[in-house]
């Protein structure tokens, strides 16, 4: 006899699926939409927190196992969206919504953050998500060359437009100075330019706006801090111990700014050579240290490349040029944990409900 299927009885199968990193359930986490039941066919969209999540696929498998467990379902079509939940701090600076604000620092130059910074934001818009990169290096505005533009689009309706490279809208000092021309600034003017650069730019409506910080715990960190509440910070340090030691200082700047510290990144972890073997150029497993020392999460480890500095110099970050490279996939493990982490935490502070919204 043919068991006809109704939508009770699949909302009650996928009410038994844990989303692995909210540790609730699909249906409670309202993750489910778009239910359609026909005969022995269910359709359905899961809408995931973010679309750089690191478990989509786990996700979707554990949902059509489940949905298939029940008698008469014969085929399961599952279409994965996502909608960013933001982070529920008021940022009303800006004219257009920006959810979540992540900002990458260390204590000392020299250890791989604009790589990182720059990496990140092109990992999660190849994911699909809406992504803003500011260079707040004001020193040393590095991102520009990293991602391979020159110069500005004309300024529109008075606010200055954004550039934009493989998918990511970018500012940066480094777009209205001569290449060659030093920033001899004092606080006040460094804090008037960080705001300018939240205020007087179309960044439009993002799902996450990186944040590409000077190194050390100067004005930088300070001004951006004052002027815009930010979801979470992210250590970059190498293993060696004078970095550790400049990066624990960083991370302390943040905890006193009272920002969520998201974890920190070993960067130059190892080089591996042609035969297989590691070199540990500046010692190993600094970085986990620090996380554990400091009661944070460790984000992972990135290991030494050529191809990092040359896709640098080049323009081409090397989760573009050389994307399945050891390091690339580091790079997009790190991202995808950061955005996790990002939405975890959004989540638990919006009750653990994905906002109702309509996705184009």
């Amino acid at each position: 006899m043919f068991n006809s299927v109704n939508k009770d009885q699949i909302m009650a199968a996928l009410s038994k699926v844990q989303e692995p990193e909210l540790h609730k359930d699909l249906v409670t986490l309202n993750m489910i939409r778009d239910l359609r039941v026909n005969g022995g066919k269910v359709q359905f969209t899961i809408v995931l927190t973010t679309p750089a999540c690191p478990l989509r696929s786990k996700i979707e498998a554990e949902a059509r196992q489940a949905v298939l467990a029940v008698p008469g379902v014969k085929q399961v079509e599952i279409k994965m969206e996502s909608n960013v939940p933001s982070d529920g701090r008021q940022r009303g600076l800006l004219s257009l919504p920006i959810r979540n604000a992540i900002a990458v620092g260390s204590g000392k130059g020299g250890v791989g953050k604009t790589t990182i910074a720059v990496n990140t934001a092109v990992v999660l818009a190849q994911s699909g998500a809406r992504v803003g990169l500011l260079d707040a290096d004001i020193y040393g505005p590095n991102t520009p060359t990293m991602m391979g533009i020159k110069q500005l689009p004309p300024a529109k309706d008075g606010k200055l437009v954004p550039a934009e490279a493989y998918g990511v809208k970018v500012m940066s000092i480094g777009f209205l100075v001569k290449p060659d021309q030093p920033l001899i600034w004092r606080g006040p003017m460094l804090h008037s330019a960080i705001r300018q650069f939240l205020t007087d730019v179309a960044w439009g409506e993002l799902d996450y706006l990186i944040i590409d910080l000077p190194p050390g715990t100067g004005d930088a960190g300070l001004s951006l801090a004052q002027s815009l509440p930010l979801s979470g910070g992210v250590i970059v340090t190498l293993p060696q111990q004078v970095s550790l030691e400049d990066a624990r200082r960083g991370l302390e700047m943040f905890r006193q700014l009272e920002v969520p510290v998201l974890g920190v990144i070993e960067n130059m972890s190892f080089l591996e050579l042609p035969d297989g073997t590691r070199m540990d150029i500046f010692g190993t497993g600094g970085g986990e240290q620090l996380a554990l020392d400091t009661g944070v999460p460790f984000l992972g480890s990135i290991p030494i490349a050529a191809s990092v500095r040359t896709g640098g110099d080049d323009g081409q970050p090397v989760v573009v040029s050389q994307p399945d490279s050891v390091v690339a996939q580091a790079l997009r493990a790190v991202a995808e944990t950061i955005a996790a982490k990002v939405s975890v935490a959004a989540m638990n502070n919006s009750g653990n409900i994905i906002p109702i919204e309509l996705i184009g």
